[in-house]
């Protein structure tokens, strides 16, 4: 039986991969800073490990995976969310045989920081915004040319994005925590989620948010967008990635898609499709059936879902609609045949919830704090 590993059990796309290599036949653990987890109270999750956090040194994170993976003799390491920037460094530490489903730590790092991001797609000739280092004479030109946005360099859930309009001066750059000047596209934002291998494209899913909790979607839609499809195919061909990989799109008015950043790692998108075909799809790396799409073509996450309308009705704005979501949308979690993580999920999601309270930040930005990589 294969012993698979996930390096994070908090997010609901830990639990679709959980059920998925579960139901694949494999033994399924998790390793999670938080203890219990939404993954973790799962019937398809054999054991759940308690690590400590990559915020609190990383180093000893990575010998609390490495301890693991020899005990309990691991045979693939998939990594979830932003911890992945983390873990590609257990590349080249791990047994042999023991695979890592992620690339390199300079490759994955070199997608995440997005300056570099937006050289490499440049380079393969893909359409990315204009941008520059905040700080350089180019972002000053920038600046100049029309409404522009200002992000770190190392960054996720929109945390530290500004948008600046027409004739507002850029910040002053700290070279503590660089930034990147963008040109600000006009359109509708997508994102997208691809498993690839080898430079293959198995599948990717193209998905917008239908209720966002800041910038963060936390209810979605699939759609079909065969331009960011293409863009997609390119850029894994030519990075010849493995793995998770994800991008954010805006299409402007031409209906040209503009990539505005890369996550080199696993997105929301992951819960349309069957959970048992994502397994497959990276247990064999030469898989070529096909990665079955769940019938929904909108899924929810219900408790952020829910805050957001109890926001809306608070603010007497946008109620009824987030209300007529709330109740028609399927759940990413819910299955009657594994039912306690839903049921759970207050008690699971507690540690995100009292830092969302105490520091008055949203879910999304503070669900990741402990385990993101925002500096070299």
């Amino acid at each position: 039986m294969t012993t698979v590993l996930l390096t994070l059990g908090r997010l609901p796309k830990a639990l679709d991969l959980a059920r998925g290599f579960s139901k694949a036949g494999c033994r399924v653990l998790v390793a999670e800073p938080y203890g219990w987890t939404l993954a973790g109270a799962s019937r398809h999750v054999a054991r759940e490990f308690t690590v400590p956090p990559p915020s609190a040194g990383k180093a000893a994170y990575l010998a609390a995976l490495a301890d693991i993976v020899a005990r309990e003799k691991v045979d693939l390491v998939v990594p979830v969310s932003e911890e992945t920037m983390h873990v590609a460094h257990l590349a080249g530490t791990l047994p042999e045989g023991v695979r890592l489903f992620t690339m390199p730590p300079a490759e994955v790092l070199a997608l995440h920081d997005k300056a570099s991001f937006v050289r490499t797609a440049t380079a393969q000739g893909l359409a990315v915004p204009e941008s520059a280092p905040l700080g350089s004479p180019e972002a000053e030109r920038l600046a100049q040319t029309g409404p522009m946005v200002v992000k770190p360099v190392f960054s996720c859930s929109g945390n530290g994005l500004s948008i600046l309009r027409n004739g507002e001066p850029l910040p002053p750059a700290d070279p503590t925590a660089p930034a990147v000047v963008q040109r600000f596209v006009e359109g509708r934002e997508h994102s997208t989620c691809t498993i690839a291998q080898g430079g293959r494209v198995v599948a990717t899913m193209v998905y917008r948010g239908a209720v966002m909790s800041g910038s963060v979607a936390v209810a979605f839609e699939r759609v079909a967008v065969p331009a960011i499809n293409a863009w997609v195919e390119q850029f894994v061909a030519a990075t010849r990635w493995s793995g998770f990989i994800s991008f954010d799109f805006i299409i402007d008015a031409a209906g040209v898609p503009y990539a505005i950043e890369c996550n080199p790692r696993a997105t929301s998108g992951v819960h349309f499709w069957e959970a048992e075909d994502i397994a497959r799809a990276v247990l064999e790396p030469g898989w070529s059936g096909p990665v079955r799409v769940r019938q929904h073509t909108t899924l929810q996450q219900f408790y952020a879902c829910l805050t957001e309308t109890q926001a809306a009705m608070l603010r007497r704005r946008g109620f009824l609609p987030s209300l007529k979501s709330l109740v028609t949308t399927r759940d990413v979690s819910w299955d009657w045949r594994d039912p306690w993580p839903f049921i759970s999920m207050i008690g699971t999601s507690w540690p995100i919830i009292w830092q969302s309270i105490t520091k008055g930040a949203r879910f999304g930005e503070v669900a990741t704090q402990d385990v993101g990589w925002y500096q070299n």
